[in-house]
């Protein structure tokens, strides 16, 4: 038997998956290890949260990406610098689109240049993780939602993204969605962080979120009153200027104040 652990509300937590001997398990990170959680269940609320005991080196584990949602809502157009430089105008409300749960990879993992493109972009951006199942919630009310924040490559074939504003298809290939490398529930403004993208070691993007246009709170409000977000769902949050272009061998790099670093290498589809 293990000793369960309850973790009290308020405790800031680095929220993983892991893989050890082919089993996916949940847990904390701290320092070199990982304290393996029992299942989150219905509802991602760290009071409800609870350890089993075990505990992982976390250098003999595999992180996946810190979560599975059944959907990922992606911004357009959300940083000022990034509507220019595309040579598209502000949106008066929110530009939306989806990403498919299947382009979803964690750190360490290949994205795949599919052959359909000649041109892959790389797009940093903050993720939102919904922690409980939100329908027409409030801009006020939103970021009691919210479990914790990721980092987030919305990968792009920009060949196939034309201006009419069909999106999907250009962002939604196997591997377009990297997330990690933790969830970071320490996180209590959203607007004070810094998005950086290094292109094999150089820093190609760098912005504050406090230039999004509209702001995590804002945008859950309106995400929500049209569908409803299920704990694990992900919020992407629009990228800064900067964007360019990705090619086989390359590695790409999202680092965020608090959360990290998350980090993949592009490589050719067979």
């Amino acid at each position: 038997m293990y000793i369960v652990i309850i973790i009290e509300e308020g405790v800031f937590l680095k929220l993983v998956r892991f893989l050890d001997k082919q089993v996916v398990r949940f847990g904390r990170l701290e320092d070199e290890r990982i304290f393996e959680l029992n299942d989150p269940g219905s509802d991602w609320i760290v009071g409800q949260l609870s350890e089993t005991g075990r505990h992982f080196d976390a250098a003999a584990v595999k992180l996946l990406s810190p979560c599975l949602p059944s959907k990922i809502v992606c911004l357009g157009l959300n940083y000022c610098s990034h509507a220019e430089e595309m040579n598209y105008p502000l949106p008066r409300k929110p530009i939306i689109f989806l990403k498919p749960s299947t382009s979803v990879i964690g750190p360490g993992e290949m994205i795949l240049y599919p052959p359909q493109s000649r041109r892959v972009d790389y797009e940093a951006e903050l993720g939102v993780v919904i922690g409980r199942r939100t329908y027409r919630v409030s801009s006020s009310k939103a970021l009691d939602h919210v479990i914790g924040y990721t980092a987030a490559n919305d990968i792009t074939a920009r060949d196939k993204q034309p201006k009419e504003g069909q999106w999907t298809y250009a962002k939604s290939f196997d591997t377009f969605c990297p997330l990690g490398p933790v969830i970071e529930t320490g996180i209590e403004n959203p607007e004070s962080l810094v998005v950086r993208g290094y292109l094999n070691g150089k820093l190609v993007q760098e912005a504050p979120t406090a230039d999004h246009y509209f702001n995590v709170a804002d945008i859950i409000e309106f995400i929500s009153g049209c569908m409803t977000l299920l704990p694990g769902d992900v919020i992407l949050t629009g990228t800064p200027a900067g964007i360019g272009s990705l090619n086989p061998g390359d590695i790409f790099e999202v680092d965020i104040d608090g959360i990290g670093t998350l980090k993949n290498t592009v490589v050719l589809m067979d």
